[in-house]
């Protein structure tokens, strides 16, 4: 037995609000799946991202309480240009939604943002400069 990572799933609040932050990351996610207790999407290379309502988890686990605070886990989106991460950090903060990095030239090599999605998961936002 070989097992592989296949899932990155994220314990959400709110699915509609979720789902409308990460198609301002571009992802292609229907419309329908707003309403849906569970949503999987298949990326590039076959790894995927899902979403899970707080509902969802506490009707198969039975002590169950979302945690509190910030997110558990971070996502890194990767842009094609510097100006680029500028342009979707503004965008995404003009939304509504939390910096936590604004854009900066980190002395690896990028320009680097972190915004929030709307569970408190830390978005990062890199391009190579």
């Amino acid at each position: 037995m070989t097992p592989r990572f296949a899932v990155v799933e994220i314990l959400v609040a709110d699915m509609a609000r979720s789902l409308a932050f990460y198609r301002e990351l571009g992802l292609a996610l229907p419309a329908s799946a707003d309403a849906e207790p569970h949503v999987e999407h298949e990326l590039p290379g076959g790894l995927k991202l899902a979403w899970d309502t707080e509902a969802t988890v506490a009707s198969f686990t039975p002590d169950f309480t979302p945690p509190k605070g910030r997110g558990r886990i971070s996502l890194a989106f990767q842009l094609d240009t510097p100006a680029e991460v500028d342009e979707l950090h503004d965008r995404l903060t003009g939304l509504g939604h939390k910096s936590e990095l604004t854009p900066f030239d980190a002395f690896w090599g990028q320009r680097y943002a972190v915004v929030e999605d709307p569970d408190g998961n830390g978005i990062d936002l890199f391009a190579t400069r």
